[in-house]
């Protein structure tokens, strides 16, 4: 978060406000915005905490987001982030709060510690006893079984436990080799996590009420809830937002959570305006426009997934972007290959830019995901400055984060879904070359074989 709160923020609680969201990552933010603007809810995803000015333009919101970058800080600078993320959250007053971790959980006690998110927003925000960790996200393939965490490689694929997946046991920064989450976060020094299993979802809601105040009364870190299945969702809806009317509650996990609490805001009438029926697994959005231009794509990604992602797409004009040349070239080098970009997209034509190198994956940890993705989003700012695309897409998370930051954008509206986990949105920003702009964020692993064709559609 670059930006301070304005002074006038801490005393703006909004009636219509039903929940907050900070993503650990800018993709994962996207998801969710997608799956409440989808809903019919008034929403919004902010890039750094706003100003009075930024929140009056809006009016009236149901749902802030925040994007943030903790899931690749380390504990000092995460411990910082959340302190003042906490203290603006607080003055709004929602009845939930959700830390927004990636489906995957990909976190470690050294970086993007989830438990320490947790302790850090639990002491700073006027939150209850009951911090439930959601885990599973159905729509995007994932599982949770007695508190174990299963993903498929690819939305409709293999489904493999987590610590025996081919990319996310491999992660070059936090590797997953642990499936039982309450290990996962026990490291991470949320010792006393109960758990509630999928089971109990058969037992009706009366039982489980009381499963989950017996499981409080020794005052647990957080209480595990499994999702096994797309109707679990409304069951954990249920929960949470009855606890969430008695007294303000902070939520753990992926998008499933807005996911279940929708189920109980359309059943209730709650949301302002249902455009669409609450699904868990939405298909994309057959409306929109082609873009009227050309499209950049910058990939920051070195995973399988969009490796084949960027051979599908064959309506780009491909540019490799050596990795040495960005962190150790010449100037001319960088200025060369800016260039490069920069007149085939004059020229009209759609480019995709991405990292190449024979050692680009082995490197990657020496070098440091962080530099990697700076380098690439101090490339697509400078394209930027000089030639507007119709559309942007940005692949990997770091790489989305990075680039969404020093593209100084202040918000994010839901335009339309691409695909599961990729969402067209529009940009606000004070920079008229960047204001209005439609950019696609998705994380390496997210989006169909053809996800950058179908910007182009």
């Amino acid at each position: 978060m670059a930006d301070e709160p304005q002074a006038g923020l801490r005393a703006s609680a909004a009636p219509d406000l039903k929940l907050v969201f900070y993503a650990d990552d800018f993709t994962g933010a996207t998801d969710t915005l997608a799956t409440v603007a989808r809903a019919g809810l008034r929403a919004i995803l902010f890039l750094r905490l706003p100003t009075d000015a930024q929140r009056a333009a809006l009016g009236p919101q149901d749902c802030l987001g925040i994007a943030g970058a903790s899931r690749a800080m380390s504990c000092r600078q995460l411990q910082a982030e959340l302190s003042r993320v906490a203290d603006c959250i607080a003055s709004w007053c929602p009845p939930v709060v959700h830390y927004k971790t990636c489906s995957t959980f990909d976190s470690s006690p050294s970086v993007g510690s989830i438990g320490l998110a947790v302790r850090v927003l639990r002491e700073r925000l006027p939150v209850g006893p009951f911090v439930p960790i959601v885990g599973g996200q159905p729509n995007l393939g994932r599982y949770c079984v007695f508190g174990t965490l299963f993903a498929a490689f690819e939305v409709g694929g293999e489904v493999f436990r987590l610590d025996r997946h081919p990319t996310m046991s491999r992660h070059p920064v936090t590797p997953m080799d642990e499936a039982d989450l309450r290990r996962h976060l026990a490291r991470q020094g949320l010792k006393s996590v109960a758990g509630i299993a999928y089971p109990s979802y058969n037992e009706g809601q009366e039982s489980l009420d009381a499963q989950l105040q017996a499981a409080l009364e020794s005052g647990p870190d957080g209480v595990l809830l499994d999702i096994a299945a797309p109707e679990h969702l409304a069951v954990i809806g249920q929960l949470l937002w009855q606890r969430a009317q008695r007294q303000p509650l902070l939520a753990v996990g992926s998008s499933s959570i807005e996911q279940a609490l929708l189920t109980q805001w359309q059943d209730a009438g709650k949301a302002i305006a249902v455009h669409a029926p609450v699904h868990p697994d939405p298909e994309p959005s057959v409306e929109g426009h082609p873009p009227d231009g050309p499209v950049l794509v910058f990939s920051g990604s070195l995973s399988p997934r969009t490796a084949r992602q960027i051979q599908v797409a064959r309506s780009y004009v491909r540019v490799p972007v050596p990795v040495g040349d960005m962190l150790d070239g010449s100037a001319a080098q960088r200025l060369a290959l800016q260039a490069r970009i920069v007149q085939a997209l004059a020229a009209g034509q759609h480019v995709l830019a991405h990292w190449v190198d024979a050692s680009a994956a082995a490197a990657a940890p020496r070098l440091g995901p962080a530099r990697l993705a700076r380098a690439g989003a101090s490339l697509v700012a400078d394209i930027l400055r000089t030639v507007r695309p119709a559309r942007l897409g940005l692949s990997g998370g770091d790489t989305s984060s990075h680039c969404m930051q020093a593209l100084d954008a202040w918000g994010l509206t839901y335009r339309r879904l691409l695909a599961p986990g990729a969402a067209l949105c529009r940009v606000h920003a004070d920079a008229p070359h960047l204001d209005g702009l439609e950019v696609m964020l998705k994380g390496g692993q997210m989006g169909t074989d053809d996800i950058f064709e179908r910007l182009l559609r």
